[in-house]
């Protein structure tokens, strides 16, 4: 969702090519036998979430770490997906967070702090059936919690907060193909919608008041939808493309300062992002993934670039 830094390198910017060359190779003469859905071993793309429930009883670990690098700030940051499979279609878990801001032009992050922690329940309503071309479906539910600092704060760089309970409900769908080649070419699409509550604000905060206001804020809703592509080069090694857009409604605060009344709204934004990836899983349940997330110069949107690191494991 950003301008290219000048340190991004060459092959971060050819990588989407790469991979969407890699998918569109034609078959060879010997005709190639399919590639089995065993003989694949994902970690999964960098922001699509999966639809498949987790077996009862079994649990699911992927912790992403990662810095949001913007002009003269770097936000780096920790966010754990801790997921338990409850039923055969109903996968219960919870995501906590942890940043630190340092600001070249600013007074940055005093300690590490917490963010928001989320609760988020999915319920798989089909399977993928290869025979039928039925692709995976799920819905969820996720609740945001305020439990990050966000107001009251003696340096901005300490908010990491909302303090506004929101509520998004999603979809989730993937589908798996066969490409001429036989390698297996697997696609996740996720559509959510957020609905924020509001925040009781007091001085400096991270909707940027400052010291004596005291009001509200009302964080704006967002729409977000998400294509991701994975190409199964081995069976331990795959690349991986998402395609992210979110449109975020405007954000209003209200109150008064030293100065009198406030008034401040930050207007809609647009959010376009690539997020090339490169995942390796040692086995079919503990795995690696290295990437990036760009995000591109949009409507009231920074540009940033975002080097991610996670591990995921399935217990």
């Amino acid at each position: 969702m950003t301008r290219f830094a000048k340190s991004v390198k060459l092959h971060h910017l050819l990588f989407p090519a790469v991979l969407m060359a890699a998918c569109a190779a034609p078959a060879r003469a010997d005709d190639a036998p399919r590639q089995s859905l065993d003989d694949a071993w994902w970690t999964g793309p960098i922001i699509a979430n999966s639809p498949n429930a987790l077996p009862p009883g079994h649990g699911y670990v992927e912790s992403y770490a990662y810095d949001a690098h913007t002009p003269g700030a770097d936000g780096f940051g920790s966010s754990t997906f801790l997921l338990y499979g409850v039923t055969k279609r109903f996968t219960l878990g919870m995501i906590p967070v942890v940043g630190y801001d340092r600001l070249s032009g600013g007074q940055s992050s005093s300690r590490v702090g917490l963010g928001d922690f989320a609760v988020h329940a999915q319920y798989q309503l089909t399977h993928f059936d290869a025979a039928s071309g039925k692709p995976a479906i799920a819905v969820a539910i996720e609740e945001n919690l305020p439990t990050g600092r966000y107001d009251k704060l003696v340096r901005a760089g300490d908010g990491f907060g909302s303090g506004a309970y929101a509520t998004s409900v999603g979809a989730y769908a993937q589908d798996v193909f066969w490409l001429p080649n036989g390698r297996i070419l697997r696609m996740r699409l996720n559509l959510t919608q957020s609905f924020p509550g509001t925040a009781k604000v007091s001085g400096v905060s991270a909707y940027g008041t400052s010291a004596g206001f005291s009001g509200r804020a009302r964080p704006g809703g967002a729409t977000a939808f998400d294509n991701a592509w994975e190409y199964s080069v081995t069976r331990s090694w795959a690349a991986a493309v998402d395609l992210y857009y979110r449109h975020g409604r405007s954000t209003g605060v209200e109150g008064t300062g030293p100065g009198g009344a406030v008034h401040m709204r930050s207007g809609p934004s647009d959010t376009f992002a690539i997020a090339p990836a490169v995942e390796y899983s040692w086995t079919s349940n503990l795995g690696v993934l290295f990437g990036t997330r760009f995000i591109i110069p949009g409507r009231n949107t920074r540009p940033s670039v975002t080097p991610v690191f996670a591990f995921s494991a399935f217990l």
